[in-house]
């Protein structure tokens, strides 16, 4: 087999399930069925799962294209050890709910967190949609 690099390095992974994990935090696994020389991906069959704590949930998005710079990571998924993990599964409504509640949990631990900085003086860090930046 010949070592591709960047982006071409990839075709060895057409037609295999892949975890795409994006700049904004969200998860996304589906079937790889394109790349292009800017690591765009084409996924098929895709679904967004979406973790809270021990449980996860998975919608439905069907074909996406992702444009190559917001991808973070990209691997394939080993169906064997995705099936033994020890998280429930549950359904869209409940993840989504869930999902709510520990990012206000979050937006309220931060807003205290900044709060007690700036009585200290200090400047608080901000927080930003994209969470590799």
């Amino acid at each position: 087999m010949d070592n591709f690099a960047g982006a071409a390095s990839l075709l060895s992974s057409i037609d295999k399930k892949m975890l795409c994990v994006l700049r904004d935090g969200r998860k996304l696994i589906g079937y790889l069925r394109s790349i292009d020389q800017f690591a765009n991906l084409v996924l098929q069959d895709t679904i967004e799962r979406v973790y809270v704590a021990e449980e996860y949930g998975d919608i439905d998005r069907g074909v996406y294209l992702v444009r190559g710079e917001n991808v973070v990571f990209l691997g394939e998924i080993d169906t064997v050890i995705e099936d033994a993990a020890n998280l429930r599964k549950v359904s869209v409504e409940e993840i989504l709910v869930a999902q709510r509640d520990e990012r206000e949990r979050r937006e309220e631990q931060e807003k205290l967190r900044n709060k007690l900085l700036l009585d200290r003086g200090m400047q608080p860090e901000t927080l930003f949609d994209d969470i590799y930046s």
